[in-house]
């Protein structure tokens, strides 16, 4: 192992005789409802130093998230712990002493879990359950918790902390829950955080903010990070090693220099190549605009009420796509992304503005002319976890808009969708449960494409995705817009996926759009300072920053 990682002492040297984290053969394994059992880790090792930053990189279903889980002692009752030892500060856990693990958890190993809109209690105020964690554990009485709760919320890049304290989490976007999460993993200044895709549902500017506070809390404090992502560029600029999983075994570990620029396993070289951000393509080239757009919105505005006050959503925004293009709305959690495609759906209804669809007034239809019109625009979104119904078979959640429209012939038009999104037919009768997180999406796409619509609004498609299914997922959608002559309004935080699959991009901050242009012109020569600071905030592989002074350690 080298003294260096990315211009950086490499803190994991004496990581065997400090370690704060050391996990030994771990092999666990999860009985299915049949009663067999399927092994999730074949004999896990790692070890976390004091200040050292470990990612876990693999795709779906490598065991990464059950690792976290096992640490401290949140697997559920269908896992079990065949063998292994797991100890924390030379100490062992042991995962049947609940009262022990409740100390572990919060005080000294804080969790950033995966999925926000699980995660977070939807009856308590966000601000309560930052200060919640300060209360538990005894480290400050209600004023004081109160106190720190708008602080760390601040500190996690949320504006207007006093207000957003004092909403609820579904008044929230995905990335200002995610933020929330955060927050409460870092209240109690633990020694250990593992922060399980800590950065998906977040932007480049934002997400930079987030890891900068961790590095601050491990410069400072020698907080030790386990972060587990499938974001490899995050990891190749934060990590001081990289371990990858496959199918539960650890196939290559050592430090990030090595593991980048030295793979030694295939399935490591195909996880770098398929990384947006570590293998960047060329951008589309240029085509021509079409007379009459496809959708075009003008002048929009949208304000929510929001405890005492209000919040503008969106600000006078307006922009067009053409058929057969796609056009990426990007900017932090809270731009307005969301809220401007689902004015554009007429999902939500604006305060004032325009939404014209292939010549339509969609802003005035009513009933049976937005019906007709409603099915020529779909939706994917950002979770597949979530948006399928669990209880349904893949046929009948395929076959839903069919039933809506009263349309014939369900099962044929099916294994015709099952064919377009290359699902093997038979698959539909499985249920979203029975299948990986590339494979739900590609049910909930055939599911939008039910009824031959010409325009997807696909709200962050991929950041739920490992890198090698994300790869798989763009590819399909490019090839469907070929084919199909499919409209893409593409809404992601992701700039480097922006530039993969956009052939436009419209840039959002604080509900405005600050600049628009073809993708190639808006990386390459950027206008507005909010722009240059999206691009500046993309992950730089090999680039180690300084958090107490912000210089380029690798200079």
């Amino acid at each position: 192992m080298s003294e260096k990682t990315n211009g950086t002492p490499n803190r994991s040297s004496a990581a065997a005789d400090r370690a704060l984290l050391t996990v030994r053969d771990l092999r666990i394994a999860y009985r299915t409802g049949t009663g067999s059992s399927v092994p999730a880790l074949r004999g896990v090792s790692i070890e976390v130093a004091r200040g050292e930053v470990v990612a876990l990189v693999g795709e779906s279903g490598s065991g990464k998230s059950t690792l976290a889980h096992a640490v401290i002692g949140l697997l559920g009752d269908s896992a079990s712990i065949v063998a292994g030892t797991i100890e924390f500060a030379g100490e062992p856990v042991d995962p049947g002493d609940e009262k022990a693990l409740r100390r572990l958890r919060g005080a000294r190993v804080g969790f950033v879990p995966q999925d926000p809109g699980l995660s977070l209690n939807p009856v308590l105020r966000v601000g309560d359950q930052v200060a919640e964690a300060l209360l538990v554990h005894r480290l400050a009485d209600r004023r004081g918790a109160a106190i720190q709760a708008l602080e760390l919320l601040e500190e996690v890049g949320l504006d207007q902390p006093r207000v957003r304290a004092r909403q609820y989490p579904h008044e929230l976007s995905g990335g200002q829950r995610q933020r929330v999460l955060i927050a409460i993993a870092l209240a109690c200044g633990p020694e250990l955080i593992i922060a399980d895709e800590p950065t998906s549902a977040l932007d480049a500017t934002v997400a930079r903010q987030v890891l900068d506070r961790l590095a601050e809390r491990i410069a400072a404090r020698g907080t030790a990070v386990l972060l587990i992502t499938h974001d490899l560029a995050v990891a190749a600029e934060r990590a001081d090693r990289l371990v990858v999983l496959e199918q539960g075994e650890v196939v290559e570990s050592g430090t990030t220099a090595q593991v980048l620029t030295q793979p030694t396993q295939p399935y490591t070289r195909r996880l770098l190549a398929a990384s947006p951000a570590l293998s960047p393509t060329e951008f589309r080239p240029p085509r021509p605009r079409a007379q009459t757009p496809l959708l075009s919105v003008h002048a929009l505005h949208k304000r929510f009420h929001a405890g005492s006050g209000s919040i503008t959503a969106v600000d006078d925004v307006q922009f067009s796509l053409d058929r057969g293009e796609t056009l990426a709305l990007v900017g932090e959690s809270g731009s307005g992304k969301s809220t401007t495609a689902r004015i554009a759906l007429r999902l939500t209804d604006a305060d004032s503005g325009t939404v014209t669809f292939d010549g339509h007034d969609l802003t005035s239809a009513r009933r049976t002319r937005l019906r007709t019109l409603r099915r020529r625009f779909q939706v994917v979104y950002q979770n597949p976890y979530s948006s399928l119904d669990p209880r349904w078979e893949v046929a009948d959640i395929i076959a839903e808009p069919l039933r809506a429209y009263g349309i014939g012939n369900r099962a044929e038009r099916v294994a015709q969708l099952l064919e377009q999104v290359a699902l093997p037919a038979d698959f539909t009768a499985r249920r979203p449960a029975e299948l990986s997180g590339g494979q739900r999406q590609r049910v909930a796409i055939a599911r939008a494409l039910a009824l031959h619509p010409d325009l997807l609004v696909l709200d962050e498609p991929v950041s739920a995705l490992d890198a090698s299914v994300q790869a798989q997922i763009l590819d399909l959608l490019d090839t469907l817009q070929h084919e199909l002559s499919l409209g893409y309004l593409f809404i992601s935080h992701d700039l480097a996926v922006v530039r993969r699959i956009s052939d436009r991009v419209a840039v959002m901050r604080h509900g405005r759009v600050v600049e628009t242009g073809p993708t190639a012109t808006l990386f390459t020569d950027p206008r507005h300072p909010y722009t240059r600071e999206l691009l500046a905030a993309i992950p730089t592989p090999g680039v180690r920053i300084d958090p107490l002074d912000g210089k380029d350690l690798t200079r």
